[in-house]
């Protein structure tokens, strides 16, 4: 099969929309998108959205580099650490030649920084917490779609995960919308929508297609992060944030009683 007998997919549609197709297969698209009015209105809203996010942000590409991130910069601190790993090294070695069994006390200095286990979870919890500890943290780049533009966030996700989506509202519990982004995962996408209240404080909620029929509230903690998830109607939902269990479980009822108000809300599973 060539290139042009595939038929027009969604990627093929976001590739028109950035530039990325080839010479025929954009031709091949452009003919699609004129026999096909509404979906040519589509992209055109893509494309709108698109051009006027690189506006709101063309500032940032005008930016210096931070000196901290500069090639010179960075490689001046993997060589510092690098020396101070030999350093290390050479004593321990020194300490297992004089003492023996006494060098292998400075064995730790050699290892990593402890990271948060998440073995035995569900991948896609330990998924959403990966992604909550990336994302959150960000100042700039939090959300790649921001909530001024929630209909086409929530066009564009649904459209890339396969089931319509609906954001729902934190206000009233005191998170307000950021916005939005996708994720991958395996070989299908994910989505996260993360919420801030006043102090700063930041969760996400985590939404994937799931075939599993399991809908009770299910809790799991990694370092300062706990997640409530659960399964309802063809989705996964994770609910993410470095805030209490009970707090946690509150707010994954509120979007539980959002989504699917007429039926009653799940246990948590102890």
């Amino acid at each position: 099969m060539t290139e042009d007998d595939r038929l027009i997919g969604e990627d093929d549609l976001d590739g028109f929309i950035d530039g990325q197709l080839s010479e025929r297969r954009a031709g091949e698209v452009a003919r699609y998108l004129a026999a096909n009015p509404q979906v040519a209105a589509r992209v055109e809203q893509d494309r709108a959205a698109r051009d006027d996010l690189r506006q709101r942000l063309a500032f940032i590409a005008e930016q210096p580099i931070p000196s901290r991130l500069r090639v010179a910069a960075i490689q001046a601190r993997r060589r510092a650490v690098w020396m101070g790993r030999l350093r290390v090294a050479a004593a321990c070695a020194g300490l297992v030649i004089a003492g023996g069994a006494s060098g292998w006390e400075a064995h730790a200095y050699l290892e990593p920084p402890a990271v948060p286990q998440m073995r035995g979870l569900p991948v896609a919890t330990a998924d959403a917490i990966s992604a909550h500890r990336v994302y959150s943290m960000e100042t700039i780049h939090a959300v790649e779609v921001a909530a001024a533009q929630e209909a086409h966030l929530v066009q564009w996700l649904s459209r890339r995960i396969g089931q319509k989506l609906t954001v729902p509202d934190l206000n009233p519990q005191g998170f307000a919308l950021m916005g939005g982004r996708l994720l991958p995962t395996g070989s299908a996408s994910a989505a996260q929508f993360m919420y801030e209240n006043r102090t700063g404080q930041r969760l996400t909620l985590y939404v994937r297609a799931n075939a599993g029929d399991d809908t009770e509230f299910r809790f799991a903690q990694t370092g300062d992060i706990g997640a409530f998830s659960w399964n309802e109607e063809g989705l996964g939902f994770a609910m993410v944030g470095s805030i209490s269990r009970e707090a946690l479980l509150g707010l994954a009822e509120t979007v539980w009683r959002q989504l699917d108000p007429a039926r009653p809300v799940p246990k948590p599973s102890l």
